[in-house]
Order: C-alpha cells, then sequence, then structure tokens
C-alpha cells in the first residue's frame, strides 16, 4: 500500500466553495467561475500515491495548484471534498491534538523562502523541531550539530541567518527537516529562490542524501529539468487538474497530451534518459547450450548474434558465423570458448554516456547492471527512436 494517499481532492478557495464546485461539476470552467461566483478552483478531482521510500515530482505552471496539494498532506489547508491517507490514518479525522504530533513526527517541510527563526543561530534553528518534540537540549544540540556537519554547514553553527548566503540558508532549513527524522519530507519550491549554481548544488546534495537516507520525498517544482532530474515519478497539474503521473522516461517518451508535449519538447533527452529506461531485452542469451543447441536457438529466432551470460555475468558475444564455423572445424567444445569481447554500458549511463559505443558498434551494445549481470541491449535504431520527439516522428511520417 502507498504511504501517502490523496483520494479525489478537489479545493475551491472563495465564498461559496461547496456550490461553486458544483458548477464545476456542471462543466463550469476555472475561468468562468471566477469570473460569475469570484470562487477560486485550485485542484479538481486529484489523486495521487506515493510509494514507500519515493521522490515524487508534483510540477506545473504558477496557478496549477501544485502548492495548494502539498499543503493538504499535512492539513495546513483542508479540502473543499476529498481524502487524504498517510500510512493508513485519515489524516481529514485527526483531531487538532493529534494533528500536532501528526506533524511534529510523521512530516517535515522545507520552504522556498527557507523560513528560517533570525533570532536563531544555525544550531537552534536545526533544533528546533526536536524542541518542539520535547527532547532534552544536550541531545537536541548534538543531533542537531550532527545534521549540519552533513549538510556542509561544520563551522557555521554559531551564526545567525542573516550572515549566510542564500544556498547556506536553504542547507539549514534542509537539516532542520532532516534533523526530525520525519518520514515524509514536504519541499515546496525548495531550491526555486536559489541561483542556477546554487541550485544544481542543493539538487546534488538531497539526491546524495536520499539515497542513503531513503525518505519519502514529496517535492513542488516549477521546473522540468529539476523534476526530471530527482523525481522517481512526477505528477503534471495544470489549472488544478492532474494531466498526467509517470516515471521521467514514460513522461519523455509518451506525454499524455499536448500540453505535456510542450512541456517536454526541448528537453535534452541524451542527458535526461538513463540507458536502463530505453534498453530492450535481448534477443537471445546463451548459458551452457552446446554448439548444436545454441546454433538451433539462433536459427530458431532468426538471431545472427547470441549473448553469453554465467553465474558470473555477462561474458560476450557469439555470431551465428562463428558457431557455425566451430561446429565445421570441432574447434571450440562450447558457446562460452566463442564468447568474444564487445562493447558494454552501465545500465544507469545516460543516453548521451552511452552515444559512442551505441553508434560504433555492429551490433546492439550490451547494457550490464550493477551486478554485473546481462540487463538489456541499446541500438543505434533505439536511441534514434527515443531521441527524437513525439511530433517529428508523425510530421516524418506524413
Amino acid at each position: 500500500m502507498a504511504l501517502i494517499e490523496a483520494r479525489h481532492l478537489s479545493k475551491v478557495f472563495g465564498p461559496s466553495p461547496k456550490k461553486a464546485l458544483a458548477l464545476v461539476r456542471g462543466g463550469m470552467s476555472k475561468d468562468e467561475l471566477l469570473a460569475k461566483t469570484k470562487n477560486v478552483l485550485a485542484l479538481d478531482d486529484v489523486s495521487i500515491a506515493v510509494e514507500r521510500g519515493e521522490t515524487f515530482v508534483v510540477m506545473g505552471l504558477s496557478g496549477s495548484g501544485k502548492s495548494t496539494l502539498i499543503r493538504h498532506l499535512n492539513r495546513l489547508i483542508d479540502p473543499t471534498e476529498g481524502e487524504i491517507v498517510i500510512d493508513g490514518v485519515d489524516v481529514l479525522g485527526l483531531s487538532i491534538r493529534e494533528l500536532e504530533r501528526f506533524r511534529r513526527g510523521k512530516t517535515a517541510m522545507v520552504f522556498q523562502r527557507f523560513g528560517l527563526l533570525p533570532h536563531r543561530t544555525v544550531i537552534d534553528n536545526v533544533a528546533y523541531g526536536l524542541e518542539v518534540q520535547g527532547v532534552r537540549k544536550a541531545k537536541r544540540r548534538a543531533t542537531a550539530a550532527e545534521w549540519v556537519r552533513t549538510v556542509g554547514l561544520a563551522g557555521y553553527e554559531d551564526r545567525y541567518p542573516s550572515e549566510l548566503s542564500g544556498g547556506m540558508q536553504q542547507r539549514v532549513g534542509l537539516a532542520r527537516a532532516l534533523s526530525t527524522d520525519a518520514e515524509i519530507l514536504l519541499m515546496d519550491e525548495a531550491f526555486s529562490a536559489l541561483d542556477p549554481l546554487i541550485r544544481s548544488q542543493m539538487q546534488d546534495q538531497l539526491m546524495e542524501l536520499q539515497a542513503r537516507l531513503r525518505k519519502t520525498i514529496v517535492f513542488i517544482t516549477h521546473d522540468l529539468d529539476e523534476a526530471l532530474r530527482l523525481g522517481d515519478r512526477i505528477a503534471i497539474l495544470k489549472d488544478g487538474r492532474l494531466v498526467q503521473v509517470g516515471t521521467p522516461a514514460e513522461i519523455l517518451l509518451n506525454p499524455a497530451d499536448a500540453y505535456v508535449r510542450a512541456f517536454v519538447k526541448d528537453v535534452n533527452r541524451a542527458r535526461v534518459l538513463t540507458v536502463d529506461a530505453v534498453m530492450k531485452p535481448p534477443p537471445l542469451r546463451l548459458t551452457d547450450e552446446t554448439l548444436e543447441q545454441a546454433l538451433a536457438a539462433m536459427q530458431r529466432r532468426g538471431a545472427e548474434i547470441g549473448y553469453v551470460v554465467n553465474d558470473r555475468g555477462y561474458r560476450g558475444i557469439v555470431t551465428r558465423e562463428a558457431v557455425n564455423a566451430a561446429i565445421a572445424s570441432h574447434t571450440a567444445p562450447t558457446v562460452e570458448s566463442l564468447a568474444v569481447d564487445a562493447p558494454s554500458i552501465d545500465a544507469g549511463s545516460s543516453i548521451a554516456e552511452a552515444l559512442p559505443a551505441t553508434l560504433s558498434s555492429e551490433y546492439p551494445v550490451a547494457v550490464i547492471g550493477a551486478d554485473g549481470a546481462l540487463a538489456g541491449i541499446l541500438s543505434a535504431d533505439r536511441v534514434g527512436e527515443v531521441l527524437t520527439p513525439p511530433a517529428e516522428i508523425k510530421e516524418a511520417a506524413e
């Protein structure tokens, strides 16, 4: 079961939200609703499910409802309609006291404008959440000091926010959120106020921390490059409606509509897509077959090459021509003894990194997983296919 579930969330801001929502259900658009009733439709029947340990990015343009959505998850905003269930708990059914405990222990939030307390030092800002939880001073300061070091601010413990750069202030905000050991991290446009270089560094640090901590992160952004870089999955909102949810590869390769296609059309796919997202299964794996068995398998599959594997992982390729010659000359006893080295690429490589090997190889290149096993293959034709946006494919066909 997903850790976070938002079910059919709708939110209207204004004098008569329930009546306004009924008008929307009757077909009235967001713009008409505002003009005729002074009500603002922020979310319209949005459902998402966030798995434990994933980074789930919600993106969209200004006014799409993304910040409204994240504020529902810890009930900073209550929906006009819908349900919020976190770790099996109906969040909307919590009393004020229960909600306070939920916010202190289950979730932590990182804001766009840092949200630091100006009269507190770095270490006291980081320790603030632990102080609210009632943790003793010595323990909370020790924990805070550890997180200050983790985000690269050792030596700045006694500085005040006004003495820090924007990027450093955001590191303090991140350390404060992480120090409470909350399972869920809510990040609302957390890096958008930073200049591009510092923003990239913060993205690097978040990915490094997430690889180690495996928090459940809901990250809000209006920046597609940031979404593609950080997200295990991405939800795209438009005018309060959910347009598409998918992995970065699914969003890029199979955009749901013209709106998403417009978003992704200028993305450098070679840099964003990884080999494991676009590789194909090997047409033929050969293990301990005899040469005759290998030849029969190649003929049956119409394969000119086979990819040889054993319990030590990927060993190389054999061609049908080589197998035929070995059978005729009786020079090789096994398929593995015929295997020859050929270009291979790591499954986690970007398409850009894989291009030289793919384009120079006569055969589809073996893709190797972290365990050394054969994970798939990547051909030059497949690379060309995934690097060509759907609109260009359509135009070429016409």
